[in-house]
Formats: structure tokens, C-alpha cells, sequence
């Protein structure tokens, strides 16, 4: 168990890795590319040596959780980025676990209790801590992306615990590379238009830049998503969503040991308190495995799913240390 929970929790400490590669080694103002780059190559990769595609009503069940997980989230997440002030899109971002007791509840008839929500509570306050000092005014859109990025990124993760492990596909680690090359390929289709639409052609790439993208599809995307999804397969669905708090922490970290940022006492505190909200997430119970889906919806149990919010805004350059 604890050595599940801790390959999980490697998945939001490379995420939290994301803004400084994206700053010191990326094309700038290119965000939607950015999101393609991550997404599409992995996730063809995945599927050509994995050689498993969905079957039967997998093929729309991947498409929904592919949208959901990434072809929604990128964009929102980058819209969240661009049009609201420092922080501001990683304190909503970190709301996702509390949004997750909310949808665990509606779609997999879970209990509501205290721990996890005071747990929450208290992942939200680090965070924003972590963050502070981030002015500037309120764009409603942004707010609206961004409270709807870790909406759609919970809802694809409930969504697939609720309709269990695909059918048919192989154990253990070969079929958890598959599941993630499905959603990895769907998003990064979906992203491909956008990418183009928003943006324009790419612009041509140097040794850094193509070092930098090689780094996210690899370990910040193919490799951190598999962890992830292996884990909300293992573990209980509501005690993996508080590890998305340590995507800040790391971001932070990495800020100031690799780019030479400077830390307040109100940041530490704040690490202490995502840390903490983090570790009273893992004191929650719950169900890691089970028979069946929740409501009758008949899957085997503990699909792999969605990274909640584990970069809610690590992957555009938004959790920073002043």
C-alpha cells in the first residue's frame, strides 16, 4: 500500500516539475501547442506498443474520459492561465478534491464525511498561501475556466471508477498503458485543431525546446499519467485526489532550488499545510477495489483514471515561488 501510494505520488511532483521546463526550455506563449506536444506523441506511442485498442462501448467511453481528462482540461487550464492574475488559477484548481467528494457522492453514492472535506479545506488554504501575493482583477471567464478545468478533470476520474476496467484488456501494466494511450491519443486529437486555430503553425524548434518537449511527453506526461492512473486503479478514489496537493509544493520547491526564487515564511507555511492536507487525505477511507461499478454499472474494479488536478496550474506556469 505504501509503496502504491508513493509511485502515485511521483505523478504531481513531476507535474510540479512543468512550469519551469515550460519557462526555461519551451517556445513562449504557446500554451494549446504546448498541451499538444505533451498529449498526442505519448499517447501514440503508448498505443503502438501497447497494439490494444478499445472495443465495443469502450470506444465512446474513451472518448468521453480522454475529453474529460485531457482534451477539456488543457484548454480550459490555459484559458484559466492567460486571463487571471499569478496564482489565482492554482488556488482553484486545488478545489478539486472537495469537488471530487461532491461527485463521488452524486455518481457513486459515497458518504459525505468531515475528514476528507476538512482535509480539503485545509489543501485549499496551503495553496493559496503558496501563491500569495498574486493581485490583479478577476476575469469571469478565467474563473469560470478555471473552476470548470477541475470540474472536468474530477467527472472524468468519478466517471471512470464508476465504469470499472475495461473489458478485455491485459493486466497489470501493459493494459494500464494502454487505458492511458487511449486518453492521451483522444485529447491530443481533440487539442490538434485548437492548437492550430489559437496559435498558428509552430514555430521551428531548437535542441532546448525539443529537449523540453521530449521531458513532458515522457516523464511529465506518458510516464507521470501512468503512475496516476495505476494508482486510482490500486487505491481508494477519494484518499489519491489530496496527492494532486503536492503539484504546488513541488512547483515551488523546484522554483527555488533549479531557478534561484525566493521564498517567504507565509509560502512554507503554506507547503505545511498542503503537506498536511495531503497526509490527513490518505487517512480517509474508502473502497479501492470492487466487484462492480457504483449504481449497478457492472466493470471491473478501480479503473485507471484521470489526474484530478494534480497540475492545476504547474502545467502553464502558474505555481511559482515569489
Amino acid at each position: 500500500m505504501r509503496t502504491t501510494v508513493a509511485a502515485t505520488a511521483a505523478a504531481p511532483l513531476m507535474w510540479g516539475s512543468t512550469y519551469a521546463v515550460t519557462t526555461e526550455l519551451l517556445p513562449a506563449d504557446r500554451p494549446f501547442l504546448h498541451g499538444l506536444l505533451r498529449a498526442l506523441p505519448a499517447g501514440l506511442v503508448l498505443l503502438a506498443l501497447t497494439r490494444a485498442l478499445p472495443s465495443g462501448r469502450w470506444w465512446w467511453r474513451a472518448a468521453v474520459l480522454g475529453t474529460l481528462n485531457i482534451g477539456a482540461f488543457f484548454p480550459l487550464l490555459f484559458i484559466a492561465a492567460t486571463r487571471l492574475p499569478g496564482g489565482i488559477a492554482a488556488v482553484l484548481g486545488s478545489i478539486g478534491p472537495l469537488l471530487a467528494i461532491g461527485f463521488s457522492r452524486l455518481l457513486l453514492g459515497e458518504r459525505i464525511r468531515l475528514l476528507p472535506v476538512a482535509s480539503g479545506a485545509v489543501g485549499v488554504a496551503g495553496v493559496t498561501l503558496i501563491v500569495s501575493g498574486s493581485t490583479g482583477r478577476l476575469d469571469p471567464v478565467g474563473v469560470a475556466a478555471g473552476l470548470a478545468a477541475p470540474g472536468s478533470m474530477v467527472l472524468g476520474t468519478v466517471m471512470a471508477k464508476r465504469w470499472g476496467r475495461p473489458e478485455g484488456l491485459a493486466p497489470g501494466a501493459l493494459g494500464g498503458l494502454a487505458f492511458t494511450g487511449w486518453q492521451l491519443t483522444v485529447g491530443g486529437l481533440i487539442l490538434l485543431p485548437v492548437a492550430f486555430a489559437a496559435e498558428g503553425v509552430p514555430p521551428a524548434f531548437t535542441g532546448v525546446n525539443v529537449m523540453g518537449y521530449v521531458y513532458l511527453g515522457g516523464f511529465g506526461t506518458a510516464l507521470a499519467y501512468f503512475l496516476w492512473f495505476r494508482g486510482i486503479e490500486r487505491l481508494a478514489a477519494a484518499p489519491v485526489t489530496f496527492l494532486s496537493l503536492l503539484s504546488p509544493v513541488s512547483a515551488m520547491a523546484i522554483g527555488w532550488a533549479a531557478l534561484g526564487q525566493s521564498l517567504s515564511p507565509v509560502q512554507v507555511a503554506g507547503a505545511v499545510l498542503a503537506l498536511g492536507g495531503t497526509v490527513a487525505g490518505q487517512l480517509i477511507p474508502g473502497r479501492a477495489r470492487n466487484g462492480k461499478g457504483a449504481k449497478g454499472d457492472k466493470g471491473s474494479a478501480g479503473a485507471p483514471t484521470g489526474p484530478l488536478t494534480a497540475e492545476p496550474a504547474a502545467a502553464c506556469g502558474e505555481t511559482r515561488a515569489a
